[in-house]
């Protein structure tokens, strides 16, 4: 003790005794044929273990009878044909976490009994074509974490036998068309933190197997119509960090056949219903974390087999009357960390199949909205996150399942709708008037007002036209019209039932000269209103002193104009007649009148002249 042990000898030590060896064989079990130094060997296992020593070549002495080799985390340059010859046996080898930048081809084309080969983390850039020829046998390929630009062609043509690849966390910008030709055994591919900008759908045409496609942390902005279309087999597709996606088309999905999808992290704001028409056989649906702030009525109605479905953290609010409509085998629920208030049971197409439900992180009231949820709290399962009440402050912070029996009709209950200030309405309006109908209720929870119009149309707060609710619950009819006249009727809801109250509107038209002075109204159909109603939008043209003085003054200008340029015209032409005389004379005769006023004179000639301009 306290002397550091002597290095070791340039040459193989000399036998060691019995209790030397011993020792060695608890800490390093080698082979029969010996083991590398720095490297750890396993006899019955035929495993060699050179993890993490800083090698920069191939270490010598390796038992030719190795199956299992880890050459991971050291400084190994390259791979040449050669130095793996000898290893023939080789099932698995792992090259990850070194500084390889160049594969030759064949480099491993002696290793015919390879199944794994690991070379994440390395430096490639290029994987040049025959680089992986002959492995017939490798069912798992990581290519991961390397600088790799683009897949060429046929760069995995050989291999045949392929499960699983991973070629993500590189600096993809392109797969080539016939990148994936040859891979009619891969069952799973992962793609991820690439600079990919699209995904070709002829390139992934030629995985006739796939299972499983994983596509995360990409930089693509749309999904091409029938981009997975010749994926028949595939049952699992994950689309996941794409910032850039806000629209999914509706035939993106066309020609899957899936049993489960996730497309989360993601700019979406709605259930894309178009797009999850086509997956009938779709049983696990995970949407989570997307800027989805409704799940909006019978949004899942084709998805008839699903089972599981994932709304996690997408800021949700509001999940409207049968927003679950057609899930008849729903059983799994998910709606942790959004923003609802309650969740009716009239969201659902029936509550019978429910098993799982996570409604925890939500600022629910717990009123008889949530009875039903309360009624069956033995049963459904919380999956150990039990939902908490957030109001009313009696039961603030309470968890749903820590209620007895005979609390339930104490504090799950709701205060039915009462309209206040009934007093009958009754306007007389003119034509064009803004005209206003109040409305308010008190009740709990707090109720939703609407209104029915003459027409029964349905006019909300989201309605859109001359005919709108304001937040308070106040019917704003803008721009009145003759057809407008009827009655109206306001009817306040929430899940204790409703109340009603009704107000008259009477609407005159104006006289024909009383319109023309007024505003000089005129007025166009509303082409966007999909009711077909009487919507009207009005153009309003006033006329006063100043736009009568411009017009006068502009008109008079041009027509001064016109006359000016006519005279200069017939200026020019009179001065270029050329020889033409514009002088005239004009000689006459008076006639001899008679009398005595003319007897002391004679007829004669006179001459005029005139000149033409």
């Amino acid at each position: 003790p306290g002397i550091p042990p002597p290095p070791p000898p340039p040459h193989p030590p000399p036998p060691p005794t019995l209790t030397e060896s011993s020792f060695v064989n608890i800490l390093l079990p080698r082979s029969s044929q010996g083991c590398p130094q720095r490297c750890e060997c396993i006899a019955k296992l035929k495993t060699v273990s050179c993890y993490g020593k800083r090698l920069s070549a191939l270490p010598d002495g390796i038992p030719l009878d190795t199956k299992i080799l880890d050459l991971s985390v050291n400084k190994l340059r390259w791979v040449e044909h050669g130095d793996l010859l000898p290893y023939s046996r080789l099932e698995k080898l792992d090259l990850s976490e070194n500084v390889i930048s160049v594969l030759e081809p064949n480099a491993f084309s002696s290793l015919q009994n390879l199944q794994s080969l690991s070379l994440r983390g390395n430096q490639l850039k290029l994987v040049p074509m025959g680089a992986f020829s002959r492995l017939s046998n490798l069912t798992m390929l990581d290519l991961s974490g390397n600088k790799i630009v683009i897949l060429l062609d046929f760069t995995f043509q050989d291999l045949k036998s392929l499960n699983n690849l991973e070629v993500g966390d590189n600096d993809l910008v392109y797969i080539s068309n016939k990148a994936f030709l040859g891979l009619v055994g891969l069952r799973e591919l992962t793609i991820e933190r690439c600079n990919l900008t699209s995904v070709s759908g002829q390139s992934l045409s030629y995985l006739h197997n796939l299972v499983t496609l994983r596509l995360r942390y990409l930089s693509i902005s749309t999904l091409e119509d029938q981009n997975f279309r010749k994926l028949g087999t595939l049952r699992g597709l994950e689309i996941d960090h794409w910032p850039f996606l806000e629209h999914i088309s509706p035939h993106s999905l066309q020609g899957l056949n899936l049993s489960w999808l996730s497309i989360t992290h993601t700019n979406i704001t709605s259930v894309p219903t178009s797009a999850l028409r086509s997956l009938a056989h779709l049983t696990s649906l995970n949407l989570s974390y997307n800027p989805i702030s409704v799940l909006e009525s019978w949004a899942l109605r084709d998805l008839v087999r699903l089972k599981e479905l994932h709304l996690v953290n997408t800021n949700l609010v509001v999940v409207q009357p049968y927003a679950l409509g057609g899930l008849r085998q729903i059983s799994l629920l998910n709606l942790s960390t959004n923003g609802l208030v309650s969740l009716e049971e009239g969201a659902f197409q029936s509550v019978n199949t429910l098993e799982t439900l996570r409604l925890d992180g939500n600022p629910l009231a717990c009123d008889c909205r949530l009875l039903w949820i309360l009624q069956r709290r033995k049963t459904l399962n919380f999956d150990g996150a039990s939902p908490v009440c957030m109001t009313p402050v009696e039961v603030q912070g309470r968890a749903l399942d820590a209620f007895s029996d005979s609390a339930l009709f104490d504090h799950f209950t709701c205060q039915k709708p009462k309209i206040r200030n009934r007093k009958l309405q009754q306007v007389s309006a003119r034509e064009g008037q803004v005209v206003s109908f109040i409305c308010r209720a008190e009740g709990e929870p707090a109720p939703m007002i609407f209104w029915i119009s003459p027409q029964r149309r349905r006019i909300t707060t989201k309605s859109s036209g001359r005919l709108t609710v304001l937040p308070q619950g106040t019917l704003e009819i803008r721009y009145a019209q003759v057809t407008d006249s009827g009655t109206y009727i306001c009817i306040a809801s929430n899940a204790g039932g409703n109340d009603t109250y009704f107000a008259t509107l009477t609407v005159s038209g104006l006289p024909l000269d009383a319109a023309l002075m007024a505003n000089r109204t005129y007025y166009a159909g509303d082409l966007n209103d999909t009711n077909l109603n009487d919507t009207r939008v009005f153009l309003k043209f006033t006329l006063d002193l100043k736009t009568i003085l411009i017009s006068t003054a502009m008109g008079c200008i041009m027509f001064l104009g016109v006359v000016l340029f006519c005279f200069i015209l017939l200026f020019v032409w009179s001065r270029g007649r050329g020889q033409h005389k514009n002088n005239f004379s004009v000689e006459y005769s008076f006639r001899k009148v008679d009398g005595p006023a003319a007897s002391g004179g004679q007829g004669g000639a006179r001459k005029f002249n005139m000149k033409m301009i």
